[in-house]
């Protein structure tokens, strides 16, 4: 069973949007592990190592995902999670920005997949599903 770890990261209490996530790859048969609001992201790996995550997916929408989630990806290599697939999505910058250039930072940070806000859920479970098998799982 692929292994999942959903959550909004810092201190942005905007969950609507990953709980409906969370429930879509319920429904496609993936075991979630649902954070919520709040998450420090030390908590995002914890429960990553806890639950053998294949992959961690973070919203934001409070425009501070770059200060929340600086040095993550080095975090998670040095928690053994080096291979964990990093998704994140949201507002992810104050004001407006390019999403474009957001996209481009944040995978520079190491995540996988970055993601606008109102994104059709349809296209993310496509890419998990996809960079999974890449992998090696499905």
């Amino acid at each position: 069973m692929i292994n999942i770890v959903t959550g909004t990261v810092g201190h942005d209490s905007h969950v609507i949007g990953i709980k409906i996530l969370s429930r879509v790859l319920r429904e496609e048969g993936f075991k979630v592990t649902e954070l919520n609001a709040l998450t420090a992201p030390e908590e995002f790996i914890r429960a990553a190592q806890e639950t053998a995550a294949d992959a961690i997916l973070v919203s934001s929408l409070y425009g501070m995902a770059e200060l929340d989630l600086a040095g993550f990806k080095g975090k998670c290599i040095e928690a053994g999670l080096g291979d964990v697939l990093l998704y994140l999505g949201g507002n992810l910058a104050v004001g407006k920005h390019d999403f474009k250039e957001d996209e481009r930072k944040f995978k520079e940070m190491g995540f996988d997949r970055v993601y606008p806000p109102n994104i059709n859920l349809k296209i993310v479970l496509e890419d998990l599903k996809n960079d999974l098998k890449k992998k090696g799982k499905s």
